[in-house]
């Protein structure tokens, strides 16, 4: 049985991630049996409330992944305004693909099928106090 597309296209982005590291992010597996559970490491970027700080957070891929978006939590208790007090982090580009219906958010702010772990590793939303 051959491994779906999302499965193909997550595999090509943590090698690309692997291969062309972020600063202040790095990303593996926590099971090297799932694609679609990554755990990754964010160094809190200078000049931050969170400098010099280490957060663990885990990224869960739904199998339509990339039409729809990745679920991301942190483990390590972080303070944060977009971030439940569980860890369930809740950013426009994580919420589902389209209108949203209570009108807070455009659709070209939302998850689009274009984006990637790779080009959303920016860090700016520790800057939001």
């Amino acid at each position: 049985m051959s491994e779906p597309q999302s499965a193909l296209l997550l595999r090509k982005q943590l090698a690309e991630l692997n291969k062309n590291p972020v600063e202040g992010f790095s990303a593996g597996l926590i099971d090297d049996e799932d694609i679609y559970r990554w755990e990754v490491l964010i160094i809190g970027p200078p000049e931050t409330l969170y400098e010099g700080g280490f957060f663990k957070a885990h990224l869960l891929f739904p199998k339509e992944y990339p039409l729809r978006p990745p679920r991301m939590k942190f483990v390590t208790e972080i303070w944060h305004p977009n971030i439940e007090r569980n860890g369930d982090v809740c950013i426009s580009i994580l919420h589902e693909p389209g209108d949203d219906k209570w009108g807070y958010e455009q659709a070209s702010e939302r998850w689009l099928p274009v984006h990637t772990v790779e080009n959303n590793t920016d860090l700016s939303y520790f800057n939001a106090s």
